[in-house]
Formats: C-alpha cells, structure tokens, sequence
C-alpha cells in the first residue's frame, strides 16, 4: 500500500512538471513577441525622431539662409 501511494505521489509530481512545463513555455512566447513588438515600436519611434530631426534642421538651415541674404541686402542698401 505505501509503494502504491509513493507511486501515485511520483505520477502527480511528473504530471505537474510536464504541466508546469507547458505553461512556462507558453509565458516565455509570450513575452518574446512582447518584446518584438515592442522592438518594432522602438525602432519606428527612432525613426520617426530622426525624420523630424532632420526637418527641423533643414527648417532651420533655410532660416539662417535667409537671415543672411537679408542682411547682406540690408548691408549692401546702406553702403
């Protein structure tokens, strides 16, 4: 009788890992395609800051472009 309950126990504790097994699997996909798609979220984000970044500084490069040309016309007005 007392082998046939360690047994039983041995089965139960064998069938929760497997279980347990399965179930850690399926979190760790999980938070692999977590983390791709957060990847993918990051990597459009960079992007998306570089392009703008460098709207801005062409904004800006066409702004001192101007500022100049204005003051040499000023410049060559009063001389």
């Amino acid at each position: 009788m007392k082998k046939q309950i360690l047994s039983l126990a041995l089965v139960l504790a064998l069938m929760l890992s497997f279980t347990a097994c399965r179930e850690t699997k399926e979190g760790a996909e999980k938070a692999g395609n977590a983390i791709e798609d957060a990847a993918k979220e990051t990597g459009n984000a960079i992007e998306d800051a570089a392009e703008a970044t460098g709207d801005a500084i062409e904004d800006g490069a066409k702004a001192v472009e101007e500022a100049v040309e204005n003051a040499i016309d000023s410049t060559e007005k009063d001389i």
